[in-house]
């Protein structure tokens, strides 16, 4: 059964109508905001890919893909776990130039997913890339995206609070960055998760930085995939998100890995046969660009902006019979 908590005293500040209205103009002002930020124009993507290629995310490596035959080749596609590896194909074959990049709707299936306030196996998500030069690839210039990514989402949050007076959430533009080793450091007998919730119920807005090397305990701070982001360049995005007291992560994001950083990455977590795929090959000969790009979670932004205490309030999935039962008697309606 997925988990679920209702806050007390918990009621939505929109009808469910307004709902719908909100997450359309949310929607629409915060990719305006973003392209603006980030030079991007949108393009279509795909919802499933050859398994062959090496061009679907695996997440953390134990996830299974949603598989299906198709009937006129007599070959498998799987759905997308994300598009962090087709969206820097996408760029070389639509041949962006240095300092554009691309934006797309990416909708997944987690079929493995644990469920909660947060979490379910829809996922739907902005995903965007764009091409840098090697100059760039630094921390410096990766807070500078960050702070541009969270200024758009609090310029949208002022359009919604015009539009809609009733909403009350805050958020804080200030971002605070800090490592995952630091952060450790700072909490070393809590769990990564732990530590977020700590610092982030202090600083409100938080960017935590190097996602997938193992620490000094001996683990990493949370898993990532080896063949796309530079883990000594990539971070989290979170909020405090008012309603459910926790940290919320709204964006996972980084500088992709080069050539150097692939097989160093490769090698440490154990898949150098991974070499050997199409994207991979082609990445390690020098023919893909320079890449940086991320994801933003859609119905994770509405949960927050509109101050939502569960996912299912702002996006259609399948939830078991209790979650459904104490949601309604709760007065917390799942799309």
């Amino acid at each position: 059964m997925s988990k679920i908590v209702i806050p007390k005293n918990y009621k939505s500040a929109l009808s469910l109508y307004e709902t719908q209205t909100a997450i359309g103009l949310l929607k629409r002002k915060f990719e305006e905001r973003l392209c603006l930020a980030l030079n991007l124009k949108r393009v279509s993507a795909p919802l499933f890919v050859d398994p062959t290629t090496g061009l679907n995310d695996d997440l953390s490596g134990v996830e299974r893909p949603v598989r299906f035959d198709l009937k006129e080749t007599g070959k498998d596609a799987v759905v997308v776990h994300s598009l962090a590896k087709w969206k820097r194909m996408a760029l070389k074959e639509y041949g962006f130039p240095v300092g554009e990049g691309l934006y797309t709707d990416m909708n997944a299936i987690r079929r493995d997913e644990e469920l909660d306030n947060l979490h379910s196996v829809y996922v739907d998500q902005w995903d965007w890339e764009k091409v840098i030069s090697k100059d760039v690839r630094t921390l410096s210039h990766l807070k500078a995206v960050v702070r541009a990514i969270v200024g758009a989402i609090c310029d949208t949050l002022d359009v919604l609070k015009c539009r809609f007076p009733a909403l009350s959430v805050e958020l804080s533009r200030d971002v605070v960055f800090i490592s995952s080793q630091e952060l450790e450091d700072m909490y070393p007998e809590k769990t990564a998760k732990e530590r977020e919730q700590v610092f982030v119920e202090t600083h409100k807005t938080v960017c935590i930085i190097g996602i997938g090397e193992k620490l000094s305990s001996g683990k990493p701070h949370d898993h990532r995939a080896p063949d796309y982001d530079d883990w000594a360049l990539n971070c989290d995005i979170l909020f405090w998100h008012e309603a459910l007291s926790c940290a919320m992560e709204i964006s996972s994001m980084g500088i992709r890995v080069d050539e150097t950083s692939l097989q160093e990455q490769l090698e440490k977590a154990g898949l150098q046969e991974r070499a050997k795929l199409p994207f991979h090959k082609a990445l390690l000969a020098g023919e893909l660009p320079l890449t940086m790009g991320g994801g933003i979670g859609q119905s994770r932004l509405s949960m927050l902006l509109l101050g939502k205490a569960h996912i299912g309030e702002v996006q259609v999935s399948l939830w078991d019979e209790e979650t459904r039962r104490v949601a309604s008697e709760n007065g917390v309606v799942l799309l």
